[in-house]
């Protein structure tokens, strides 16, 4: 069996290679990606490196020429990835792909997350396809709060619009290693894995965190979200970004990524790794 992984230079790519790795032998795993020099770590270690954009759909082609499974790892240019991902989704069918996994995001077909949108498009339309597909609606990455630790040494405080809204994240390693599980597995599958850290946390809890790692007091800055917009803006945080973390944070305060059920620890087989544990290698 073949397993192609997109994006595989990048930080869930190359985890997600590293755990094929694991129990697949190199010659079955496909790096698909768009810079080769970036990949010549890959091919040492016998990985098959196959160079193909989301944006070019006739490289695409060639890249999952005789893939049996492939996991598309949703883009990161915001605004481009519906095109992207059906470029992706339409060469995997010309291709005779087997079985298709999409990194989406929790309950895409609800949720006002500001990605959400662009998640939602691409599962409507994998729908639309006779492939063979699962979605791992991936929560939140502890590593997205790797900025928080610099925040907080530096201002001793946890700025937030979010209340008391719950984050189940986990670390990036934790959802390679459960789509590693999905693309090489021979159980069945379930249409679709909500995946978040088996422990919810609020922003109590995260500034409780970082004054343990840090130590030294660290305070919950609770703002309203116009309040967060400007001084996020004052610090020189550009508008998009603005825009995306009050957003983010209005949707942890609707509870949106307090993501239940156990399904990524029961891919993974061992509970999540905790916060701390990964917020400690930002220091």
């Amino acid at each position: 069996m073949t397993i192609a992984v997109t994006g595989a230079t990048g930080q869930l790519g190359s985890l997600v290679i590293d755990s094929l790795l694991d129990t697949v032998p190199a010659a079955e795993v496909v790096a698909v990606v768009r810079d080769l020099a970036k990949a010549q770590s890959l091919s040492d270690r016998g990985v098959d490196v196959r160079v193909a954009s989301y944006d070019d759909r006739a490289a695409l082609d060639l890249a999952l020429a005789g893939v049996d499974r492939v996991l598309l790892i949703s883009g990161n240019e915001i605004g481009q990835r519906i095109p992207q991902h059906r470029n992706v989704i339409d060469a995997a069918v010309a291709q005779g792909v087997g079985l298709l996994a999409y990194t989406s995001a929790p309950a895409a077909d609800v949720s006002t997350l500001p990605v959400a949108p662009e998640h939602l498009a691409t599962e409507q339309y994998l729908a639309t396809t006779d492939l063979d597909h699962v979605l791992l609606r991936n929560g939140w990455y502890h590593e997205n709060y790797f900025p928080a630790v610099d925040a907080a040494r530096g201002t001793g405080s946890v700025l937030t619009s979010a209340g008391d809204g719950k984050v189940a994240s986990a670390s990036r390693a934790d959802f390679a290693a459960a789509a590693a599980v999905v693309l090489t597995t021979d159980e069945p599958l379930k249409p679709v894995y909500e995946l978040g850290g088996d422990t919810a946390w609020t922003q109590a809890d995260l500034a409780t965190t970082l004054s343990d790692l840090l130590g030294t007091p660290v305070t919950v800055a609770e703002v309203a979200p116009e309040q967060q917009a400007t001084i996020l803006a004052e610090a020189g945080v550009p508008p998009m970004w603005v825009d995306f973390t009050v957003a983010t944070d209005a949707s942890i305060r609707n509870g949106e990524l307090e993501v239940t059920g156990g399904d990524l620890s029961a891919l993974i087989g061992r509970p999540t790794t905790p916060l701390a544990d990964t917020l400690r290698t930002a220091l």
